[in-house]
């Protein structure tokens, strides 16, 4: 059963811009391990975060850090859930996710599916 479903764009050069008037962003929005990553990834994790917080609803207490996406190798990015985002996920039943992202011409986007 679909439980949610999230999409998000991000032009990269705009949000690569507004990284760099405000430093503390990257810290904010971004674990150590998604930091320093190229442009395009860097807004395509921006944007897969956004996708994930649009399929659980978009609730006001979702911490950026409690979401983590990862590369896998000749598979789709997994989702590494915590905090407030797992307990967000829990209370709505969510047992799997479906993400896919992508970049090109200066733009990336995500696409997630909650399954429950």
């Amino acid at each position: 059963m679909i439980v949610g479903v999230g999409i998000d764009v991000v032009d990269v050069d705009r949000f690569m811009a507004t990284l760099e008037r405000t430093p503390r962003l990257r810290e904010k929005l971004f674990t150590p391990a998604e930091r320093d990553l190229p442009a395009s990834s860097l807004a395509a994790r921006f944007a897969a975060k956004e996708a994930i917080a649009k399929a659980l609803g978009a609730p006001g207490n979702l911490h950026w850090h409690d979401a983590t996406v990862h590369r896998t190798v000749g598979g789709p990015p997994k989702v590494e859930l915590r905090g407030t985002v797992q307990a967000r996920a829990e209370e709505l039943g969510v047992r799997a996710w479906h993400l896919s992202i992508s970049h090109d011409a200066g733009i990336s986007s995500a696409m997630v599916v909650a399954e429950g």
